[in-house]
Formats: C-alpha cells, structure tokens, sequence
C-alpha cells in the first residue's frame, strides 16, 4: 500500500486506564519529537478512553497529519464480559464512536479487532464500506491466526473495489 509509517508504533492499550492523560501526552509529544507517527488504538482500550485522549491531543498539542491513527473495532466489554460482535452494525457503530472520541473525520488503518461471530464477508464488506465513504484509508486485521488472515486477504483481493488487506496485528508477548 502507500500507507508510510514510522519503525516503531506506539501502542495505547493501557491509557485512560493505567496510564492517565498527562502521562499520556507527555509519551505521545516525546514519540512524535523522536519520529514516530504511527500511533495504535482501539475502540476497546480503556472503554473509549485511549481514543479520547489521542483525540484531544491531536487538537491541543499536536496536529492530525503528525499521526497515523491505527484503530480496530468489533470488539469490547460490556457489563464486564468480553463481546466480539464483528457485524456490519456493530463494526460501523465502533467507528462512528472512535471518530467522534478522536475529533477526526477519518482514520488512516481500521483493522478487525478479532474473528468474529458474523459472516466474514458481512465484517470485509462493512470495511470496504468504510474506505469508500472515506472514514477509513487503509484496512486491516487483528489477533487472526494465519487461515484466518489469509482467507481475509482472498476475499478481499477476490473482485476489484475492495480496500485490500495491508495490515495484520498480532499479540506479541
């Protein structure tokens, strides 16, 4: 893809929760003075609260084009229960959330949060949707085992007009 991004991410899974706003800023305006840009979030991390930082950094501190925002949708927990819920409803109301909580009309990688429950065709189309009204810029996937990315990267690259596959995020730990 064309999506340029630096070496090393910084990964928010713990902000709004571990680690308060301050910290938060003080992390985000090092990263960006050292280089780094792309910046990984999610709908789920610290129930909205990562995003909403990021969201007020990018106003105050830092401008939109100093980042490229990585977020994922379809999953969450809700009254204490982890939910993967990746339907095309589900996933649209995630990113409609994460744009509102980051002040931005769109995000340069959306990727799956998780292999899901609905038809992964429902959960590609509800991506390509995304691009094409132009919320989202690239397409990804996160925490697929290797079939599953795979069989993500064909349906996508199976008819011209879908938003290809150019990311897969797995947990190293």
């Amino acid at each position: 893809s064309g999506l340029q991004v630096s070496r090393l991410g910084l990964g928010t899974l713990t902000w709004g929760r571990d680690v308060p706003p301050p910290q938060a800023r003080a992390l985000l305006r090092g990263f960006v003075a050292a280089g780094g840009s792309l910046v990984d979030t999610a709908a789920a991390y610290g129930n909205g609260d990562a995003e909403r930082i990021i969201g007020r950094l990018i106003h105050t501190d830092l401008t939109r084009d100093d980042l490229v925002i990585a977020t994922k949708g379809g999953f969450g927990v809700r009254d204490g229960k982890r939910v993967v819920d990746t339907s095309r409803a589900a996933l649209l109301d995630d990113l409609a959330g994460s744009l509102r909580r980051l002040h931005t009309d769109h995000v340069d990688l959306w990727q799956l949060h998780a292999w899901g429950g609905a038809p992964l065709e429902e959960s590609l189309a509800a991506i390509d949707h995304a691009v094409a009204a132009g919320m989202v810029r690239y397409a990804g996937v996160s925490n697929f085992v290797g079939w599953q990315t795979a069989q993500a990267a064909t349906w996508k690259s199976a008819f011209p007009g879908r938003a290809p596959v150019v990311s897969a995020q797995v947990e190293y730990s």
